[in-house]
C-alpha cells in the first residue's frame, strides 16, 4: 500500500482514500491515522483523504490533536470526512452505545471544530487546549458524511462539507445551507464506481476480481443488516450478474476508461481505484495502476 501511494503520487494521481472500520478480515481499516502519516511520509504533493473517521469511537480532543500534527507532516494535504457509524458490532468493540451515535457526533465535532480553531475551553470538565494547530486555517477540509437528510443538515449546521452517499441528499443540503444564510460548502461527489480496474481484456478482469467484490459485497450487506439500514450501496445487489450490470464497480479498457473518465468529469465527480480490494494480489493491482499510467493517464492530461 506504501508503495503503491509512492506511486500514485509520482504520476499525478489528486488523492488517497483511507477509511476506517474495525474488525474486518481483511484489515480494512482500523488506524487511517496511522497510514496517512506513513503515507504522508512517502509522497509529496498527493492528498490524503481520511474518510470517513467515525467520531463517536474516539475522544474528540485527541482527534482534534491528531489533525493538526498531521496536517503538518503533510504539508497541508489532509482532508478528513466524520461520519456516525452504522455497524452495531464496532460499536460494541468500543463499548459505545448505538443509540448514542448521533449525539456523539454532535459533541465531538463541536469539540473538534472549537479545539482547531484555537480556541481553550472546558468538555465534561476537562481542559481543552489543542496545540499546535493545523498547518491549513482555520483547519484542514472537513466534511460529514452519511445517507440520510439528517447528515446533510448537520454538515450545514456546523458549516462544513458534505460526503453523501446518494446525490439525492444535494439538495437537502444546499437548501439547509441557505436556511442557515450561508452559502453550500466544499462536496465530495458520489456519482460514479466505486472501484475502476483498468486491464487489455475485461473478461480476465472480472473474473480475478469477482472474489474480491463479492467479498466486500457481502460484509456491507451484512453490516447494513446488523444496522437495519436500507442506505447500503450494495441494496438489492443480490448476485453476481446484478453487481456486474449495477456499474458500481468498472473493469474497463484503456480507451474505456478514456470515456468513463470524461463522463465522470461532466459529473463533478472521480475515478476511484482499489487496487488491493479486500486481499487482491498486488500483482494484480500493480498491473492495472501501471497500465493506467502508461495508457490512459497521459491522455487525460493531454485533454485537459
Amino acid at each position: 500500500a506504501l508503495e503503491m501511494a509512492e506511486y500514485a503520487d509520482r504520476i499525478g494521481i489528486d488523492r488517497i482514500l483511507l477509511g476506517e472500520h474495525h474488525g474486518s478480515e481483511e484489515g480494512y481499516l482500523p488506524s487511517p491515522f496511522v497510514m496517512g502519516a506513513a503515507m504522508a511520509g512517502r509522497t509529496k504533493r498527493i492528498g490524503i483523504l481520511l474518510s470517513a473517521i467515525i467520531l463517536p469511537f474516539h475522544d474528540p480532543v485527541e482527534v482534534a490533536e491528531q489533525i493538526a500534527v498531521l496536517d503538518h507532516a503533510s504539508g497541508g494535504r489532509l482532508e478528513v470526512v466524520f461520519g456516525a457509524g452504522y455497524v452495531p458490532a464496532e460499536f460494541r468493540r468500543f463499548g459505545v452505545p448505538f443509540a448514542e451515535r448521533g449525539r456523539r457526533l454532535d459533541e465531538g465535532l463541536d469539540v473538534v471544530l472549537r479545539a482547531l480553531k484555537g480556541e481553550r475551553f472546558e468538555f465534561h470538565k476537562r481542559e481543552v487546549f489543542v496545540r499546535p494547530l493545523p498547518l491549513q486555517r482555520p483547519h484542514p477540509p472537513l466534511f460529514v458524511a452519511g445517507g440520510v437528510e439528517a447528515a446533510a443538515r448537520r454538515a450545514a449546521r456546523f458549516g462544513l462539507g458534505f460526503a453523501p452517499m446518494h446525490d439525492a441528499l444535494w439538495g437537502v443540503y444546499d437548501e439547509e445551507c441557505r436556511k442557515l444564510g450561508r452559502e453550500p460548502g466544499r462536496k465530495l461527489g458520489v456519482s460514479g464506481p466505486i472501484a475502476v480496474h483498468v486491464c487489455e481484456d475485461p473478461e480476465v478482469g472480472w473474473a480475478e476480481l469477482k472474489p474480491h467484490i463479492l467479498h466486500v459485497a457481502e460484509t456491507y450487506r451484512r453490516w447494513a443488516a446488523e444496522a437495519g439500514s436500507t442506505n447500503s450501496t450494495y441494496a438489492g445487489l443480490i448476485d453476481w450478474d446484478a453487481i456486474r450490470r449495477s456499474g458500481k464497480y468498472r473493469v474497463v479498457t484503456p480507451d474505456e476508461c478514456v470515456v468513463l473518465a470524461a463522463e465522470q468529469a461532466a459529473k463533478h465527480s472521480s475515478l476511484v481505484f482499489q487496487p488491493l480490494m479486500a486481499g487482491l494480489d498486488p500483482e494484480i493491482g500493480w498491473k492495472s495502476l501501471e497500465l493506467f499510467a502508461t495508457a490512459v493517464l497521459p491522455r487525460l492530461k493531454a485533454a485537459a
